[in-house]
């Protein structure tokens, strides 16, 4: 597969898949620190952002979350595999088992997530 000029390989597509969910998390801490200074804002200030979190798009933003999470996780250790561990003729089959502990993991928690918050 070409994507702007460049071939995309295992190696480059867990990279950009790495920096893109990096990058996702980054954005989420900030956005809950500032959510969470809102709190100190009184009761009515506290009530709202409750009321906030409990929307849809909160819940989906954070079912995707953990999928980001997940994944960052288990391809950092990857990477460390592949770095320290003489990993590195095995990247691929390691990406692949990545992926697939990510779909897993990811599909567990989110019937997890939505038979306790949103199907009650």
């Amino acid at each position: 597969m070409r994507f702007l000029g460049y071939e995309v390989k295992t190696g480059m597509f867990s990279w950009l898949l790495h920096r893109i969910t990096g990058v996702g998390i980054t954005i989420f801490l900030f956005f809950h620190i500032w959510t969470q200074t809102q709190i100190y804002g009184g009761p009515e200030k506290f009530n709202a952002v409750m009321e906030f979190y409990k929307s849809p798009l909160i819940k989906i933003s954070e079912i995707l979350l953990m999928g980001a999470i997940i994944f960052h996780a288990l391809n950092g250790l990857r990477i460390v595999i592949v770095d320290f561990a003489e990993g590195s003729r095995y990247h691929k089959k390691l990406f692949w088992g990545a992926m697939a502990a990510t779909a897993v993991l990811f599909l567990v928690g989110t019937w997890i997530v939505v038979s306790r918050t949103m199907l009650h």
